[in-house]
């Protein structure tokens, strides 16, 4: 089945969020975007008569039979030098979803089409309004989970990204260019590029991809947020301390083990930080096929956690199951939190069987609160490492532009043991244009349908 988003259609859509809310905007683009609102649109003033670019005017949008269903602001942005890179009319009417289905049901009904998920933005890659780099900055920005992120993705939206491998693979280009007149003139006295010269220029590019690597890890948390596992055995305060944490009561907290059957996840702002907090099932032995069932996603969120916080009570020694899940855990990922340390039988001494595998640990109270706030801010420092906040112009890839990288790296890791095997240029070629053609799909010159399918449709799908 043909993509509909390969079509010269004139789509519609409603481009601000779902719910109600002061202001909507439904959003037309195409060819005849201009004539369909224009059909539906009833000016205030009785000199206009047609919408001027880049000015708004004020009116009522109508139905067919000429019934008000909102006052208007329409704003005409004609081709190339709009967002898609066609003609684009945007509605701004009062943002209740019954007025803006009613408005977005009258441009379909002119003639257009509903758009699919990030056809507005694929519209303006196709159009050469930008390149696939910016276009999947689009989406990052409008789903940053920190102000951090939204710097990180506004880097890449200008064009720094694809201006950055751009500049790579024309590196790489030249030397293509070099080895083809090595092949094809050998017999000429040219100034020829040696092997050493040519792995030099490799390796200069693998290192500037390397970091651009280094800054997918480095800035990760900050792009995605991360990942916090309330870890122990029952009892040990792994609710309390969630709801002390977040400042509400979240987990429900009783005097009864094995409360906490499933996880329950929430998200906390640490000083600008996202962090994803997990409270799961308490660790014990058990027949219970649901809690069991609790445990086992609880192990499989400890390995995907950016930091596990091991509760234990303070105010006895650390049992078996609690040290094994040390061990297990491992002191790179797990912090150590003794709770209870409110109550007279509280003893700092009974983590050091938990110092004793090499864990960080801390004292909190999650019922007084006493520790709360160093513990929060040794979670931040845990979870940053030494990375701290990034910097404003840094370019952090995303999760696919790094595998691109990756495998572009890999390709001239290859490319550069074979030169010094004593591999023929010519052979060697074949290596250089494969990398030149794989970083090609960062910025979307080379980038197969389903790959460009799966980027744009996880954007919202007014966008």
């Amino acid at each position: 089945m043909l993509d509909p988003r390969l079509s010269k259609d004139t789509i519609a859509a409603i481009a601000t969020p779902p719910g109600d809310g002061g202001v909507g905007i439904v959003r037309v683009s195409g060819s005849r975007a201009r004539e369909i609102v224009r059909a539906m649109f009833r000016p205030a003033r009785e000199t206009f008569t047609d919408f001027r670019p880049y000015r708004l005017h004020y009116g009522h949008v109508t139905d067919a039979d000429g019934t008000v269903l909102d006052d208007a602001l329409c704003a005409f942005m004609p081709g190339p030098n709009s967002y898609t890179g066609e003609d684009v009319v945007e509605i701004n009417c009062h943002g209740g979803r019954a007025v803006l289905g009613a408005v977005l049901q009258e441009t379909l009904d002119h003639g257009a089409r509903l758009a699919e998920r990030g056809e507005f933005t694929y519209r303006a890659f196709m159009n050469g309004r930008m390149d696939l780099s910016q276009a999947e900055a689009v989406a990052e920005m409008i789903h940053a989970p920190t102000k951090a992120a939204m710097h990180l993705a506004q880097v890449k939206l200008s064009g720094l990204l694809g201006q950055k491998i751009t500049e790579l693979r024309s590196r790489l280009e030249a030397l293509r260019a070099q080895l083809a007149v090595a092949v094809d003139f050998p017999e000429e006295e040219l100034e020829c590029l040696s092997p050493e010269q040519l792995i030099g220029t490799v390796e200069g590019v693998r290192g500037e991809i390397g970091s651009l690597l280094k800054a997918v890890d480095r800035t990760r948390a900050w792009r995605e947020g991360a990942l916090v596992v309330l870890a122990g055995r029952v009892n040990a305060g792994k609710s309390s301390l969630m709801n002390a944490l977040l400042g509400r009561n979240r987990a429900i907290v009783t005097d009864q083990p094995g409360t906490t059957r499933d996880y329950l996840e929430e998200t906390l702002n640490l000083d600008g930080l996202t962090v994803r907090l997990a409270d799961t099932a308490g660790i014990r032995a058990t027949e219970d096929a649901i809690e069991a069932a609790g445990l086992e996603m609880g192990r499989e969120l400890m390995d995907r956690a950016d930091l596990v916080l091991l509760l234990a009570d303070g105010t006895a020694p650390v049992d078996a199951d609690t040290l094994d899940a040390a061990r297990r855990i491992g002191p790179e990922k797990a912090l150590a939190v003794l709770n209870k340390a409110d109550l007279d039988t509280f003893d700092a001494q009974n983590g050091e069987t938990l110092k004793a595998v090499g864990l960080e640990t801390a004292s909190v109270s999650a019922k007084s609160g006493d520790g709360l706030d160093r513990l929060s801010a040794r979670i931040r420092e845990r979870v940053l490492g030494n990375a701290g906040q990034p910097d404003p112009d840094e370019l952090a890839p995303n999760a696919r532009q790094a595998a691109v990288l990756a495998e572009a790296d890999r390709e001239l890791a290859a490319l550069a043991g074979d030169t010094a095997a004593g591999i023929p240029y010519d052979l060697l070629s074949v290596r250089l244009e494969t990398a030149c053609d794989v970083l090609s799909g960062i910025t979307g010159e080379i980038a197969a349908n389903d790959i460009l399918n799966s980027i744009f449709d996880s954007f919202c799908i007014g966008k």
